[in-house]
């Protein structure tokens, strides 16, 4: 999600910048641009100049107080004002028709132009027209722009590790622009980078494996990256053009090639012995993560737009293939613990054994999670694996107890010291690198990943310190005292020697999978404890709270929220639902209904709300997981019926496809009115023999779709059809419907008062 920015955190634009308020530098509205380019603000309905940046005189040979007021006809002719109303025509967005290819009349010489146009935010009725001097193969079109590229493409398909995956774009993006030196940057949660792949001059020092801090780039400058994909500086002693006349408020420039930029920034170039700069976006899912930094020494560098297009077609390319990468990594992870999984499932389930004798038998715990040792406490027993030290079992139940305390939250160490450390607490998970002061001082243990178990439980890993090294270009938290006349400001530091510092105190940080395999785990391990007999409400209650959602995905425009009450006053029946994000991005929501209360139907809940997670792993449709799972029940749950309602939304379009088996369709509530979507009378699973229905449909925004179970609406006495129908009235005067956090109130309006049914609902909202 692009970050927001509060333009009231922003200095006034004729502020003096400096690196004490260069992070609420309006970099957005400059007022001027880069010289290799002249820029026009022009009305779209009469084609009059607005505003022109002064250097029309160097590029057109005319006066700026010739070309303001005068009509894109008088400026550039009236075959040059058709191309670019050509531009303009019928397209949301221009670029698709960038560059177009104007010949200009420049004092008698006839001179070709590239000229880019877009529409600026917050400014209707008027367009943005650069030209820059044309250079290259021209027209650009898909076909000339890919050739630039192929090879690359090519290359970047057959690669099939990360670190290959970098050094072929560094390589291949300096072949294509030229530049002394081509820098791949991944960010890390804090924004902080390093460089991870680098093509330069053999003269150049290496930066690979260097680390740059996240005030580098600072928020408003990363908020401009994920909105434009590419930004040139041609040369950095530029001279920055004014655009003419100046208004009171100054023409937002983020999507503007010519942009001026930062001047703090240009001088920390300057410092690297940098003359010319490029950079071209890595983004997932909108955000940054990460960067193709091009640096140039022999002096200016300006790539031609063609160029400079098939830098950002491949950027784009390698986004895709990277985010690609990334999640096969991912999968394969997944698929090798799941193996070690199974085999600490099966050890949990001799019910011969104590838990914790089962568990450490064998390295299988060591092999799920890498560690030093690892300690597991369950039903009042203690047993270790790997190198366990003395003291340590008041490490675990200072764990367990943290861990049990856990909330979705999550926070980490930034530089300053520049070193990186990771904590988070996530849905009975604790995740440390470096033991907080409150922990039990443990000697040679520094890392911590621990998962409460029910009654004080616990499955702890650990790890030793790890003394190990960053390398920093230059020390990030180095400024100078520059005075320049009367006047003392801070200057971006002068050295980008490499800069060492020892971190002492750290274990290795966990990584996501680990921490996702070690979740997982706890889930099996609940079901366990649940099965040797624990006491049946307790052990329902956690079972319950490990297959519900810890949390709900986080989709920018989107709101989910959920209701989910026991019956009977805090028994675990057969009401279950879960909201997860597929792997293509899209969002997948399910509820559904095991027939009965107690333990059996919980447990037949996790096999079949785990068997649809598995299901949906491949973002199959949700006709294709019914129908899969319901050949899963008959198999491994002879007997059991359940009802499931299951909707896969595309977040970026809307779109939505949903199948049921024997549940209530979901509820579609729109400006038009409150309905339910078709009943597609499908089976129960248990009884489903074949594919069920599907139906497809649109989100739109301002619209929700709210999916229950028929324990929310049910009444004694009281037809299905009739209570369909009467939640309909219910919804329709709903304000929890608009106000999307309060479910509960929207579960109150709907239900008997009297029922002692379970009741689910999730509402989805889009804003």
């Amino acid at each position: 999600m692009t970050e927001a920015l509060d333009p009231l955190t922003f200095v006034a634009p004729d502020v003096p910048i400096d690196l004490d308020n260069c992070a609420r530098e309006p970099i957005h509205i400059p007022g001027s641009v880069q010289p290799r380019g002249l820029l026009l603000v022009v009305h779209e309905q009469d084609g009059r100049v607005r505003q022109a940046s002064q250097n029309v005189v160097e590029l057109l040979g005319r006066p700026v107080n010739a070309v303001v007021g005068c009509t894109l006809t008088e400026v550039l002719g009236p075959v040059a004002d058709a191309t670019v109303r050509d531009q303009l025509a019928d397209v949301p967005d221009t670029r698709v028709r960038n560059p177009g290819l104007v010949r200009v009349d420049v004092q008698g010489a006839a001179v070709d132009m590239d000229v880019v146009v877009h529409r600026p935010p917050g400014e209707p009725g008027v367009f943005v027209l650069e030209l820059e001097p044309a250079d290259g193969i021209r027209p650009l079109t898909y076909g000339t722009t890919y050739e630039g590229v192929r090879d690359a493409i090519a290359e970047l398909n057959r690669g099939t590790t990360l670190p290959e995956l970098y050094d072929l774009a560094a390589r291949h993006v300096r072949r294509l622009t030229g530049f002394d030196r081509v820098m791949v940057y991944r960010f890390d949660a804090e924004y902080n980078g390093e460089v991870v792949a680098e093509a330069k001059r053999g003269d150049l020092e290496p930066f690979f494996g260097l680390h740059y801090p996240a005030s580098d780039i600072p928020p408003q400058a990363r908020a401009l990256y994920e909105k434009s994909w590419i930004r040139l500086i041609s040369d950095v002693d530029y001279v920055p053009v004014p655009v003419v006349p100046a208004l009171p408020q100054p023409l937002d420039l983020t999507y503007a090639s010519l942009r001026s930029v930062s001047p703090i920034h240009c001088e920390y170039l300057r410092n690297m012995g940098v003359r010319a700069s490029m950079s071209i976006s890595l983004l997932r899912d909108g955000k940054l993560w990460g960067m193709i930094a091009c640096h140039h020494y022999a002096g200016p560098h300006a790539p031609s737009y063609g160029v400079r297009a098939a830098a950002e077609f491949l950027g784009v390319a390698l986004s895709l293939r990277l985010i690609a990468q990334v999640d096969q990594d991912a999968l394969d992870a997944s698929r090798r613990s799941s193996v070690i999984l199974a085999r600490l499932v099966a050890a949990s389930r001799d019910e011969e054994r104590p838990l914790a004798e089962a568990l450490t038998a064998d390295d299988d715990l060591l092999d799920l999670v890498p560690a030093d040792g690892v300690l597991v406490c369950a039903d009042g027993e203690f047993a270790g694996r790997g190198r366990i030290p003395e003291q340590a079992e008041a490490l675990v139940h200072w764990a367990a107890e943290a861990a049990a305390r856990a909330t979705d939250t999550a926070g980490s160490l930034v530089p300053g010291g520049p070193s990186t450390s990771t904590s988070a607490e996530r849905g009975g998970v604790l995740v440390l690198d470096q033991l907080p002061a409150d922990a039990p001082q443990t000697p040679g243990v520094a890392g911590v990943l621990a998962l409460a178990l029910p009654d004080g439980g616990a499955v702890v890993w650990l790890r030793d310190e790890v003394i190990r090294t960053v390398d920093w270009g230059g020390d990030p938290t180095g400024k100078e005292l520059v005075q320049e006349g009367d006047r003392f400001r801070l200057s971006p530091r002068r050295s980008f020697d490499l800069w060492r510092e020892l971190v002492r105190g750290r274990s290795l940080p966990w990584e996501d999978s680990q921490v996702s395999a070690a979740d997982e785990l706890r889930g099996h391990l609940v079901e366990a404890l649940f099965r040797r007999g624990q006491r049946e409400i307790r052990a329902a209650q956690a079972v319950q709270r490990s297959l519900l959602p810890a949390r709900m995905p986080v989709l920018d425009g989107w709101q989910v929220t959920a209701h989910y009450r026991p019956a009977d006053g805090g028994r675990v029946g057969g009401d279950w639902f879960d909201v997860l994000r597929l792997q293509d991005g899209r969002l997948a929501v399910a509820v559904g209904d095991v027939t009965g209360h107690g333990l059996a139907a919980v447990g037949a809940m996790g096999q079949l709300r785990n068997a649809v997670r598995a299901y949906m792993a491949d973002s199959a449709s949700p006709a294709r997981v019914l129908h899969r799972l319901a050949g899963l029940a008959r198999w491994a749950l002879p007997g059991q019926m359940a009802t499931l309602v299951l909707v896969v939304i595309d977040p970026a379009t809307g779109r939505y496809e949903y199948s049921t088996a024997g549940h209530l369709p979901p509820i579609r509530v729109g400006a038009d009115g409150v309905s339910w979507l078709r009943v597609l009378g499908s089976p129960l699973i248990g009884l489903l023999d074949g594919p069920p229905a599907e139906e497809f449909g649109t989100v739109a925004p301002g619209e929700r779709l709210v999916l229950l179970s028929d324990g929310v609406i049910e009444r004694r006495g009281e037809s299905l059809r009739v209570a369909m129908d009467r939640s309909l009235g219910v919804l329709a005067g709903a304000e929890q419907v608009a106000v999307p956090g309060d479910v509960d109130g929207l579960v109150q309006a709907l239900r008997d008062p009297e029922s002692d049914d379970d009741a689910t609902l999730v509402l989805i909202a889009r804003g």
